[in-house]
């Protein structure tokens, strides 16, 4: 019986695209045991996952050169069989590199690739669209009898605990808004979303969503648009009760961000708005209603970086500001 063990200690948005090589994973080893790594705060998107096995978790803020150690020694003694790490950090090939796996397989961008058993490219331009999945589904390539260049969507499996507690959002019709990022520069400007909101009627529901970070600005355009449905769920919700309110949304607007990906983990439609950030990163959204808004403006600072920055380092924030409104009210 071989034994998985996939790495995505990165963000939680990537956590969920790679959900899509398990998804793969799975379909061709389907009583195989295939277990994941994850950074302390991204477990629970695992929570009674249907074939997912062991959860390991690296806790990154508390004495995290420790707990790598202690997680290292852990996996050697698991005897997995193939590990696959898509992520391209020292720790994750540190681990990789001791994990006397039979079989290692990693990007060559990754610094101690060289002890990796396969190495495979990762490439990343403004110029051609290849999807983050299908990067990471280069991986498995050579493992895997599906045709690599279908692109699978992300999927998340929310429990029926989620689902339950979500009932009672669900009365009306309603749309859900994730206005934050991690990265200024990659969300939609505050006064934008608040037009946008204000054309949505009286009587359908407005959720804002978020995490315990985020409640100040959710209260901030939930104040500003005055709706009498409009409720602040930020940091509230889990991230599969967050994915299970999302799946039955007449529409979810997002910034190129994690509440993007967990629209597509569900096919829930979705709008996404890029700011610095472009479509051709390979980042982009794949629920089957979905659709990306941008400026039409040619910004030669545009992009400014694959993941973004706390300000707009020219000042102006064009790749924000000058997106037509028309574009998003005409999701609604």
């Amino acid at each position: 019986m071989k034994k998985f063990l996939v790495i995505q200690t990165a963000s939680i948005g990537d956590v969920v695209l790679a959900t899509s090589l398990l998804e793969e994973l799975h379909y061709n080893f389907p009583k195989e045991k295939i277990d994941i790594l994850v950074k302390k705060g991204n477990e629970s998107l695992f929570e009674q996952h249907p074939f997912v096995g062991k959860v390991w978790i690296w806790n990154k803020k508390e004495n995290k050169y420790k707990n790598l150690i202690k997680i290292i020694k852990d996996i050697r003694k698991s005897d997995y069989e193939i590990l696959i790490n898509i992520n391209r950090f020292f720790s994750s090939g540190l681990i990789t590199a001791l994990s006397d796996a039979h079989l290692k397989i990693g990007f060559k961008k990754n610094p101690l690739s060289v002890f990796f058993d396969r190495r495979i490219e990762h490439l990343i331009t403004k110029h051609k669209h290849i999807h983050e999945i299908e990067r990471n589904f280069k991986l498995i390539a050579e493992i895997c009898l599906d045709d690599e260049s279908e692109v699978l969507p992300p999927k998340l499996y929310p429990t029926p605990q989620s689902i339950e507690k979500i009932k009672q959002y669900k009365d009306n019709t309603y749309y859900t808004l994730s206005p934050s990022s991690l990265w200024f520069t990659k969300q939609y400007h505050t006064q934008g979303w608040i037009e946008l909101l204000k054309h949505i009627p009286q009587e359908n529901a407005i959720y804002l969503l978020g995490s315990k970070s985020d409640i100040e600005l959710c209260n901030e355009i939930k104040k500003a648009i005055n709706h009498p449905l409009c409720h602040n769920l930020a940091g509230k919700l889990t991230f599969l009760e967050s994915v299970s309110l999302m799946d039955n949304a007449k529409m979810n607007f997002t910034n190129d961000s994690a509440p993007m990906h967990f629209c597509s983990s569900v096919n829930a439609p979705t709008t996404s708005v890029f700011c610095s950030t472009v479509p051709s990163f390979g980042f982009t959204p794949l629920s089957t209603d979905s659709k990306i808004i941008q400026t039409k403006e040619h910004l030669t600072c545009r992009p400014c970086g694959l993941h973004g920055h706390k300000k707009c380092p020219k000042g102006h924030f064009k790749c924000s500001t000058t997106i037509n409104i028309k574009e998003l009210v005409h999701r609604l």
